[in-house]
């Protein structure tokens, strides 16, 4: 019975990361199809996140199996109450990489971003498809090391936001503010996607260490 208990517990890992995987996947293809005003591109990730959201489902139903039949507790409570968190959040990942992909479809043939932003978005999405692959990692190895690296990312995140912030509201924006508007809520889709890949590796830390992470990542447990 704890074989089993065990080799179910290791399927929720190998999904959760698999999870991750496919967010960082969806997060990079928004992108591409965001700069490249590739429709068909965006199109394709409504299928990616009904996938995405089926695999939470089950990562979910197997996680609360567990605690009604298993009772794990100590390190084994930790992870299963953890999968239920991280798949939730790795699903929302999805959800906000497939909202990037909208606004890529909305504007096709034109490409939704004004070419003087364009950098800023690229490194967003960059930045959000590395902390993606980061929390795959964290999750397969449970590495608070990496967890707390996920945090530091997330500031650069912030960051990008804040200047992508300052550039639409400068006096030399020609685009107007309705276009402003569009960019920064776009923005926010990759700051919010950056501050779920953060909450996986807060549960990750937790997990590998019984602690919560400090406020600053900088800061030793």
């Amino acid at each position: 019975m704890r074989n089993e208990f065990h080799d179910t517990l290791d399927s929720l890992v190998s999904d959760l990361a698999e999870m991750c995987d496919r967010a960082s996947a969806m997060m990079q293809s928004a992108t591409v199809a965001l700069l490249d005003a590739d429709a068909a591109r965006a199109q394709r990730l409504r299928g990616d996140l009904r996938d995405l959201t089926s695999l939470g489902a089950s990562v979910n139903d197997r996680a609360l199996r567990l605690l009604a039949l298993q009772a794990p507790v100590a390190r084994d409570l930790r992870t299963v109450v953890a999968a239920l968190h991280i798949g939730a959040d790795a699903d929302r990942m999805g959800a906000l990489a497939s909202h990037v992909g909208r606004a890529a479809a909305r504007n096709h043939p034109e490409r939704a971003t004004p070419a003087e932003i364009a950098d800023l978005f690229t490194e967003m999405g960059a930045t959000a498809v590395r902390m993606a692959d980061e929390a795959r990692d964290a999750v397969r190895s449970l590495d608070a090391a990496l967890a707390e690296r996920i945090c530091a990312d997330d500031e650069r995140m912030d960051a990008l936001h804040r200047e992508l912030f300052g550039r639409v509201a400068a006096p030399q924006w020609r685009h107007g503010p309705m276009v402003a508007a569009d960019m920064v809520l776009l923005g926010r889709f990759y700051e919010r996607f950056a501050d779920h890949a953060v909450e996986i590796a807060r549960r990750v830390y937790f997990q590998s260490t019984g602690v919560a992470m400090e406020a600053d990542p900088a800061r030793p447990a």
